[in-house]
């Protein structure tokens, strides 16, 4: 064994991790989807929240994002950014914890992934 680097995989994330994320990304959703806020780039943009993982001390949160249709994202995300304090606070108004993760919004190509990886099966398909 001398000599050999050990590989170690990334833990799952635990119940905890989720239970936190999925409250957060309820309350985030709700919070875009009703509120107003005086950002000209959010201004009519409706936003989907995807996913949000949490680290495992709870202090950070990756806010896995994408506006609706995929437009305008390289205006969306850094706005989404600047105002990641104001939401963070509105959050920990509706949710219960002792501290609310710092949100950091990212994002979420899965989507477009999900697409580029149907039109190669597609293509797979025609061929044979």
């Amino acid at each position: 064994m001398a000599g050999k680097t050990k590989r170690f995989a990334a833990k799952p994330p635990t119940q905890r991790q989720l239970r936190v994320g999925e409250t957060i990304r309820h309350a985030l959703s709700e919070i875009l989807s009703r509120d107003s806020f005086f950002d000209p780039d959010l201004e009519g943009v409706s936003v989907t929240v995807s996913e949000i993982s949490v680290s495992p001390d709870l202090s950070n949160a990756r806010v896995y994002t994408m506006p609706l249709g995929g437009q305008n994202s390289e205006n969306v995300l850094p706005a989404l950014n600047r105002l990641a304090p104001v939401l963070q606070r509105e959050v920990a108004g509706r949710v219960h914890l002792r501290r609310v993760p710092r949100l950091k919004f990212i994002l979420d190509e899965t989507f477009e992934t999900a697409a580029r990886l149907n039109v190669v099966f597609n293509n797979i398909r025609t061929e044979d």
